[in-house]
């Protein structure tokens, strides 16, 4: 059986990932049409009869629940989300799959792994799933208008070298002030952006992410240890780094028992 995909995602860097990873991925599938919003999706549907569609579920247009409607059992159906607290309980009593932003390429194998072996069989009936979906969607639309909080960041944009990547923010250890820059310091490589540091402490879910000095932010999943200096300083270790970062006395009481 030859494998079509389509792939619709309106946000670029989210769509150049998602598309090199299914590359890797699942080099015998032909991705046969990649669109960015739902109305070119469903263009692209009846024009190229894909029997894989990966489908953002908030675009342009359509939405992504609007073309796996008309999709119906038409081809097996991924989504693509950001809002895995109210969606993966609709998700979880379909028959079909999920793909959180920023897309893992773990996650996504697993997810491949799962359409294999679907392949031979009719698509699921998706009709009661999105009626679920859908719900699920306006409740979060509403939750969003009732409350000021606004959306966490899950990943930041960053120049390294002649690559711009897109870092996951859960896998970053620490953010620190340089001058008119902010590093951003992963296990393996480190990256400079533009974005101020107060800039981004706002967007920074606080119960992960602790700031412990006017000029440094600490993923909390990342600290090793965090060892006192006299009667008023503190530095932490960071896991998979030999930098030691000061804690200012108005940060130590994060790390009293």
């Amino acid at each position: 059986m030859t494998i079509k995909i389509l792939v619709a995602e309106d946000e670029p860097l989210m769509r150049d990932r998602l598309l090199g990873q299914l590359e890797k991925c699942w080099p015998q599938a032909m991705i046969v049409k990649v669109a960015e919003n739902g109305n070119d999706a469903w263009d692209g549907f009846l024009e190229h009869e894909p029997n894989v569609v990966f489908l953002d579920i908030r675009m342009p247009g359509m939405s992504g629940v609007e073309v796996a409607k008309r999709i119906g059992k038409g081809a097996h159906v991924v989504f693509i989300t950001a809002y895995d607290q109210y969606a993966i309980e609709a998700f979880d009593e379909g028959a079909v799959d999920y793909l959180l932003k920023p897309v893992q390429e773990q996650r996504l194998e697993k997810a491949i792994e799962r359409i294999k072996e679907k392949l031979n069989a009719t698509p699921a009936d998706l009709s009661h799933l999105l009626s679920g979906l859908q719900q699920s969607l306006q409740n979060v639309q509403k939750h969003s208008t009732s409350t000021a909080k606004p959306e966490k960041m899950k990943w930041i944009k960053a120049t390294v070298g002649k690559q711009i990547k897109l870092i996951d923010v859960d896998e970053v250890l620490f953010f620190q002030s340089d001058t008119k820059y902010t590093r951003v310091v992963l296990a393996d490589y480190e990256a400079l952006i533009r974005t101020a540091l107060k800039d981004l402490i706002d967007g920074l879910d606080s119960e992960k992410f602790w700031q412990v000095h006017r000029s440094t932010v600490v993923n909390t999943k990342a600290i090793l240890a965090a060892e006192r200096l006299d009667a008023e300083r503190m530095q932490v270790l960071i896991k998979g780094s030999h930098e030691k970062l000061l804690v200012s006395r108005n940060f130590t009481h994060l790390f009293r028992e």
